[in-house]
């Protein structure tokens, strides 16, 4: 397993608080860098831009990697381009919804 592969499989134990959906499969995540050895870059949404948990599911992905061994640096980057929409969800993300 890749370390990328990795911290996609640990960013599965954070939640969407309100539709109860980790921010894997929700497709919140948009990219992740590693720019030094023991670091991770985070590209990331949030399914509206005013959304009240900004700083839980934020904490949330920077506390779930910082958690790993491989890393001691993380770094999160919210962004709102492109917006987010269901089309983003995985297949198993879109199964929870009922699609």
């Amino acid at each position: 397993m890749t370390l990328k592969e990795k911290v996609l499989s640990n960013l599965k134990r954070v939640m969407d608080p309100e539709l109860n959906i980790n921010v894997v499969d929700l497709g919140l995540i948009y990219d992740i860098e590693f720019p030094e050895e023991d670091a991770v870059y985070v590209t990331m949404t949030l399914t509206t831009p005013g959304c009240p948990l900004h700083d839980s599911i934020t904490s949330g992905v920077r506390y779930c990697l910082e958690e790993m061994e491989e890393i001691s640096k993380v770094e999160v980057n919210l962004v709102w381009e492109p917006a987010w929409s269901p089309e983003k969800m995985t297949p198993d993300g879109l199964k929870q919804i009922g699609r």
